[in-house]
């Protein structure tokens, strides 16, 4: 009832979990620091200058937001989210987290598959007050390989 793709769209997060990789899909499959049957996160593509190396969570599932979304999925993605929140301050030494989701056009949804954003703060970052930018492959390798190996020092299953 409140989604939003157009006929016929392509969604790169079904890409992302597919483990597809092309010149038109900007997230690479060394961005990803979890996957299991439910959910992947990934290190986002797009960053805020002041606060790089942000990860997504998405259902593997196609869902396009909020509203689709399963409480079972929910709980998967916000205890992952803790997990990732506390692998962000312990691995990039950041001041704070926060975390946003978007649904619908007017929410600021602009990829057609529900997705929550985990952001790593600093004092004065403004993150809310910046643009977001491309980023390159090569940079956010630093940042999965930073929480891939938190998590693996941790002896989980991430």
């Amino acid at each position: 009832m409140y989604n939003h793709a157009p006929e016929g769209y392509v969604c790169p997060f079904c890409l992302i979990v597919d483990g597809v990789e092309n010149e038109n899909l900007y997230t690479k499959q060394n961005d990803i620091i979890y996957k299991d049957e439910h959910i992947t996160a990934f290190i986002a593509s797009s960053w805020w200058k002041n606060n790089k190396g942000h990860v997504i969570i998405i259902p593997n599932k196609h869902i396009e937001n909020l509203y689709d979304l399963p409480s079972e999925l929910s709980y998967r993605i916000h205890d992952l989210e803790k997990e990732i929140a506390i692998a962000l301050k312990e691995t990039y030494k950041c001041d704070g987290v926060s975390s946003r989701q978007h649904n619908e056009p007017y929410g600021n949804q602009d990829v057609w598959h529900y997705h929550l954003h985990i952001f790593p703060r600093y004092k004065n970052d403004d993150l809310y007050k910046t643009d977001r930018e491309n980023s390159n492959p090569e940079d956010r390798l630093e940042y999965s390989k930073r929480l891939r190996d938190y998590f693996m020092d941790k002896n989980s299953n991430y």
